[in-house]
């Protein structure tokens, strides 16, 4: 039971840090919501800043097996699987729940370099932009690196564009972009 309890209100506080922002859901609101106490929360997390960074962990661990299951499913080759990605966060960010990205939006509430929200957040960007490179590098990109930061930039641009104008297709219009960076630099590379 308490592992399940645990689980709940991280859960909860999930929801309510991706839907209404991390700074403006309060303890009140995530134990109460939970149907908890104060101090069940406070036992299995020391302090919302525990639990903010349980819910960015839990949320990098679900986002990179969403990103990487939705290129699996979509392409085999690693030049499709660079394109595959925009796909995956097509559907994503077209689902009615869509608040943006947690850990953009998180990188946003707290800016400062040092913060451990901050840090979560550039770990998730990081891990995320090394699958792009391995994927380049795979596909035989004349500079992986560089192309997988010209991608990451592509999606978050989108990410933002969307979040900021629902149904924009701004997912989709990346998605063209990115074929001609990822055209060029496999053409560069030849």
């Amino acid at each position: 039971m308490a592992r399940n309890l645990q689980d709940h209100i991280l859960q909860t506080a999930s929801v309510l840090f991706y839907s209404q922002g991390i700074k403006a859901t309060g303890v009140d609101a995530i134990v109460k919501a939970a149907g908890t106490t104060k101090m069940s929360l406070y036992k299995y997390f020391p302090s919302k800043d525990d639990l903010v960074l349980a819910h960015l962990s839990k949320s990098r661990e679900a986002m990179l097996n969403r990103i990487l299951i939705g290129m699996e499913q979509r392409a085999s080759e690693p030049k499709q699987k660079l394109l595959a990605v925009f796909a995956v966060f097509d559907e994503l960010s077209s689902s009615p729940e869509f608040r943006g990205c947690p850990f953009i939006n998180a990188a946003a509430e707290f800016a400062e370099a040092a913060n451990p929200v901050q840090l979560a957040a550039a770990e998730f960007s990081d891990t995320f932009q090394q699958v792009l490179t391995d994927l380049a590098r795979q596909a035989g990109a004349r500079d992986p690196e560089a192309l997988s930061q010209q991608l990451a930039m592509l999606i978050s641009g989108a990410i933002v564009s969307e979040q900021r104008r629902r149904e924009s297709g701004a997912m989709r219009i990346a998605a063209e972009a990115a074929k001609v960076l990822i055209e060029q630099s496999l053409a560069c590379a030849d």
